[in-house]
């Protein structure tokens, strides 16, 4: 119908003509109370807003000389995380004399990602910073 039949109706039953969908072809409008609409509006944001999850990045650190107890502990923890839609930063931390033998923590970094490859992907490769050997996850 034309747009002036449109707001007479409108008027007529002493509500708003409100656009709804401006961009089709021919524009859709509705007649109704702008109010309400308005309110259902702010309500349908505000349930959107309270459902989406920001993504945050959690970090695991884990000593070289981890126990294997403690490591699955540790790696039920980054499932949850990921499981949860955060990103995960693992590090293994090198004390002391540890810091000679590399090749230990490159081997907990492949049993580690071994263990959570049917979950997670490797974001980035494991790389020493000072003390450190980190690498990134997140959920597949």
């Amino acid at each position: 119908m034309s747009s002036r039949q449109a707001q007479q109706l409108a008027s007529a039953s002493g509500e708003d003509l409100v656009e709804i969908s401006p961009n089709a072809n021919p524009p859709v409008v509705k007649i109704i109370d702008w109010g309400k609409f308005q309110y259902q509006q702010t309500k349908e944001a505000s349930r959107a807003k309270k459902k989406s999850h920001a993504s945050e990045l959690k970090q695991i650190r884990l000593g070289v000389k981890i126990s294997d107890n403690d490591l699955n502990i540790k790696l039920r923890k980054v499932r949850e995380f990921l499981e949860e839609g955060d990103r995960v930063k693992v590090s293994i931390v090198f004390k002391g004399r540890e810091m000679a033998h590399r090749e230990i923590g490159d081997a907990l970094a492949k049993k580690i990602l071994n263990l959570v490859s049917e979950y997670a992907v490797q974001d980035q490769p494991p790389q020493m910073a000072g003390r450190n050997l980190s690498f990134g996850l997140h959920s597949k």
